[in-house]
């Protein structure tokens, strides 16, 4: 028995490692390795100047990659039909980081308590709430085929609502809309109808209204919410950082100015250009072109993972690789968006490119599990 199990176990590795989609493994590095320079790029004059090293920023943004890497070989190399298993689980751990970060336990700064203090590394439960979401909700619709009742909907929308209050409580509206969004499409791909999908968008609308109206939102947040409509209006405030954005980004032309020359980065007139903004440290110096081409790179990243979506092997890769779709792309989107001005400004990071070490695991687990996903359906099919 030995004998005749060792060359079939010698075969389903070397299937397994030729079963992964080794472009997309490459764009999401490719894309790693363009954020650490971009990250240099926006912070090495203020650091200079502050009498600091120009490599601090650079030195930890190519650690994080090097993680996200790891991390993202490692789930891709896990079985998702074993991961779904432990889905409530991962469920359940993300929550309790969400709980214990809004405790004594956190560490707050500038208004918000979203961080874990771990000597010099600072960890954000709330760049996990996607993926805890998106395993809580699999795990729960994997077992329940046709249409939806309204009892699985609201049990649904409950196991993103928590975690999305929470995340929203810290404060951090950009990732609760994240959550939100990531719920909406698990829902969809879940079975929900669209009677059910209608209701619960008119309620939708009608929550914010409710929101903004009772005042439940901080100001600060109602007023970067509402900057894009008229930035003009309060360039010294809040849309400051916004007019800037345009004006970086519309320095750049078609070619750029330059790696390292764009007046822009390099006086440091976009706030926060290493993480939200950072995307107009790659208009300014790398023109239309350059961001052209990396919006062109995510483009592709999610064309082959919508084909492993199309494709699933099972009804819990399916909603896991859907859910990793919606958070990659409309992080995306959003956050270009923002930079632009069609679309509010919120604190997502750019994927793979903004700084932060929680990001890129979360960003990198992602990539991971679509990676996963597609080895399985091409393993089953062989």
């Amino acid at each position: 028995m030995a004998t005749s199990l060792a060359p079939r176990s010698r075969g389903t590795t070397w299937a397994r490692l030729r079963s992964y989609d080794a472009l997309l493994w490459l764009l999401a590095a490719a894309v790693g390795v363009f954020g650490v320079v971009m990250v240099y790029s926006a912070t090495r004059n203020q650091l200079e100047l502050a009498g600091l090293s120009p490599h601090y920023y650079l030195d930890r943004q190519a650690i994080f990659w090097v993680l996200g890497l790891i991390v993202m070989s490692v789930v891709a190399a896990l079985d998702l039909e074993w991961l779904g298993r432990l889905g409530y689980w991962i469920y359940g751990a993300v929550l309790l980081g969400l709980v214990a970060v809004l405790s004594p336990v956190g560490s707050s700064a500038l208004g918000s308590q979203r961080w874990f203090q771990l000597g010099p590394i600072q960890v954000q439960p709330s760049e996990f709430a996607p993926i805890g979401v998106m395993f809580g909700i699999a795990a729960y619709l994997s077992g329940r085929d046709g249409p939806r009742t309204w009892r699985e909907v609201a049990v649904v929308l409950a196991l993103g609502g928590v975690p999305a209050l929470l995340v929203v409580k810290q404060p951090d509206l950009g990732t609760g809309i994240v959550v939100g969004i990531v719920t909406m499409v698990l829902l969809v791909m879940g079975g929900a109808t669209g009677r059910q999908l209608l209701v619960i968008l008119v309620a939708g609308v009608l929550g914010i209204i409710a929101v903004v109206h009772l005042g439940l939102l901080k100001h600060y947040q109602l007023e970067r919410l509402l900057s894009f409509v008229n930035p003009q209006s309060a360039t010294q405030t809040y849309g400051y950082n916004l007019v800037q954005s345009k004006i970086a980004i519309g320095s750049g032309h078609i070619f750029g100015t330059g790696l390292f020359k764009g007046s822009q980065t390099n006086l440091a007139y976009v706030p926060e250009q290493q993480t939200d903004f950072i995307f107009t440290a790659v208009g300014e110096q790398l023109g239309f072109i350059g961001a052209g081409s990396l919006v062109l790179v995510y483009g592709i990243m999610l064309a082959r993972s919508y084909r492993v979506l199309r494709s699933a092997a099972d009804r819990v890769s399916m909603l896991l690789v859907a859910g990793a779709i919606a958070w990659i792309g409309f992080s995306v989107f959003q956050n270009i968006g923002m930079t632009i001005g069609i679309m509010p400004i919120t604190g997502i990071p750019l994927p793979f490119v903004s700084y932060g070490g929680s990001a890129m695991l979360g960003f990198s687990s992602a990539v991971g599990i679509v990676l996963s996903a597609g080895s399985r359906r091409l393993r089953r099919a062989s």
